[in-house]
């Protein structure tokens, strides 16, 4: 399959990138990280009334009338800005929940156990009694623990995927960005092999679960979807690490983002579902055809 984006894909893509640049740039994520579990709803509002969360909601009923492979690319740009909230949950309850597709409500949903900033929520989808707060390891990201899970929607999965490969492609840039500007005996760490390696097996992976994600949100099918986020989980993790290896010490500090784009990554993993259940929907089905 050959996938190439349209010039109006493209500039979606730009849209949303140049928009969080200027509302979410390096100031504003770090005024989020000096008040964790405090939902920004000026930005909420924002996003909404530039259609993000009506994106796929049709335009009789005042959305924005696109499809899934333009939703992948506003969530990709959400994951390399590391952008917080309940993205996915009101996104996908935007048509349904009153105000959801304009940023007035925040939604958030009941899935595989957990349920992301609950507290900050105006609706809850699914069933959150008895929840228990738990210390995320993500400033960022807020979460409880509740007794029942429910079902999760394949979109919900894809639209993970997709923030992780934005994660992917921000960690992969940092790297190759420090890369060439930090020095060490008279020459960039980027001439030296090791660095290269690193470097270059990130792009592999992230270009590799890019192909997947696209596809995906093209074919829609279940099967595609878990590969995209096992692809797309993998790239956003060892990316991440290996972004930390190319920093050294300092990736570590509050400085530097990248620390924040693996514990984001850690938590999207547990979200819509776990790895472990793509790949046991991913065997069952090989199974099923080897039978």
């Amino acid at each position: 399959m050959r996938f190439q984006l349209t010039e109006d894909q493209r500039a979606l893509q730009r849209g949303v990138r140049e928009l969080l640049a200027r509302r979410f740039g390096r100031e504003a994520l770090r005024a989020a990280v000096d008040e964790p579990g405090r939902l920004d709803r000026t930005l909420w509002r924002e996003l909404g009334a530039a259609g993000f969360f009506a994106l796929r909601l049709p335009e009789a009923r005042g959305g924005v009338g696109l499809g899934m492979p333009e939703a992948v690319l506003a969530f990709e740009e959400a994951g390399r800005a590391l952008l917080p909230g309940p993205l996915v949950a009101t996104h996908l309850a935007a048509g349904a929940v009153p105000g959801a597709a304009s940023g007035e409500t925040v939604v958030t949903a009941v899935g595989n156990g957990l349920v992301e900033w609950l507290t900050e929520a105006d609706v809850v989808r699914g069933d959150a009694a008895g929840a228990v707060p738990l210390r995320s390891v993500d400033p960022l990201t807020p979460v409880h623990r509740v007794p029942v899970a429910r079902d999760v929607d394949p979109v919900a999965v894809l639209l993970t995927a997709a923030e992780q490969l934005g994660s992917a492609t921000r960690a992969c840039e940092l790297a190759v960005q420090h890369a060439r500007t930090r020095e060490q005996f008279g020459q960039p760490i980027g001439a030296f092999q090791a660095v290269k390696h690193l470097c270059a097996e990130m792009l592999v992976r992230t270009e590799t679960a890019r192909a997947a994600v696209y596809a995906a949100a093209v074919t829609a099918d279940r099967a595609d979807i878990d590969s995209a986020r096992l692809l797309a989980d993998q790239a956003a993790l060892q990316g991440a690490r290996d972004c930390l290896q190319v920093h050294g010490g300092m990736g570590f500090t509050w400085e530097f983002e990248v620390h924040l784009h693996l514990k984001r990554t850690w938590v999207r993993t547990h979200r819509a579902g776990t790895v472990t259940e793509s790949e046991e929907r991913l065997a069952a089905g090989l199974l099923a055809e080897s039978t």
